[in-house]
């Protein structure tokens, strides 16, 4: 028995006659065209999600940050930015009359946000629970959405 390399039909299946034709599939993909960023691959930084929501008093911004404590945080505010860093490294070691077992983790990202010059920056408030790092940014008050104001007419 030998293997012959499938044949394509011109009409085939769409959606799988790619998989079918293994020359052309680790050649256009997008890794080799540059559609996936440039640090997906290397393992070097993660972005975790992020929401961000608008209200008429204020701005509330939710980051999934799970396996984190309070104290793995840096946040800052510099330059209009507000800037939030996390950093969690543990290691494990185990030693018995033959071997010696060492294990380690170590996870960290980095993420800076515009702010808008309609937040109070001293007025942000942040917290943790349940893996998930909220802010409330308070708007300054001639950025707050006015009720609609009737005018009369003479």
């Amino acid at each position: 028995m030998s293997l012959v390399k499938f044949k394509r039909q011109p009409f085939g299946n769409l959606i799988t006659q790619d998989f079918f034709d293994m020359d052309d599939f680790f050649e256009n993909r997008g890794w080799v065209r540059n559609m996936v960023p440039e640090n997906f691959w290397n393992g070097k930084r993660s972005e975790p999600a992020l929401n961000i929501k608008e209200t008429d008093d204020n701005f509330e911004i939710e980051l999934a940050a799970p396996g984190f404590g309070k104290k793995d945080f840096e946040v800052t505010i510099e330059d209009g930015c507000l800037n939030i860093k996390a950093e969690k490294s543990s290691s494990e070691e185990e030693t018995d009359d033959n071997y010696t077992r060492r294990e380690f983790s170590y996870n960290a990202f980095e993420r800076s946000l515009q702010l808008p010059e309609s937040v109070k920056q001293e007025a942000i408030k942040a917290k943790y629970n349940d893996g998930i790092l909220s802010f409330n940014l308070a708007k300054k008050e001639e950025a707050k959405k006015l009720p609609p104001k009737k005018v009369q007419i003479a």
